[in-house]
């Protein structure tokens, strides 16, 4: 699946005209692999060992690139630094308070869609559902 979704997100920077690099392919292929919704900076921790010419900037900047073209969604649902999230399936997120973490949650119809206003074009429905998760609580 995951190379599955790598192949999707490079196929939408190609088509943006972006090059495709080395170092995007590297960054795509981690973010596609990851249900875990990093941040930039845990990206690059990642990739450095194995990237020497791998810069913070290039992480950030394809990241970037990714959300120009919805390949990846940017996050800001706890407080902390953006997560990034490549599935672009319509689905909702649950939120540790105490740690940040965020699992995918499937999505499911929303009754709030019923009232939205007349001629609005619904590009997606997001709940987050926010609490402690299990290893916090303990």
């Amino acid at each position: 699946m995951a190379i599955r979704t790598a192949e999707r997100m490079l196929g939408q920077l190609r088509d943006a005209g972006f090059k495709i690099t080395a170092q995007r392919v590297a960054i795509v292929t981690e973010l596609a692999d990851d249900p875990s919704h990093p941040t930039a900076q845990e990206l690059y921790e990642r990739l450095r060992p194995n990237e020497a010419a791998m810069s913070f900037a290039t992480v950030y900047n394809t990241l970037a690139a990714l959300e120009q073209v919805h390949a990846c969604t940017a996050l800001a649902l706890s407080q902390g630094p953006t997560r990034f999230d490549p599935k672009m399936d319509p689905h909702h997120h649950v939120v540790c308070d105490q740690c940040g973490k965020m699992v995918d949650l499937p999505y499911s119809e929303s009754p709030e869609a019923a009232a939205l206003p007349e001629g609005f074009a619904l590009r997606s429905i997001e709940k987050i559902y926010r609490g402690v998760c299990a290893p916090c609580r303990t």
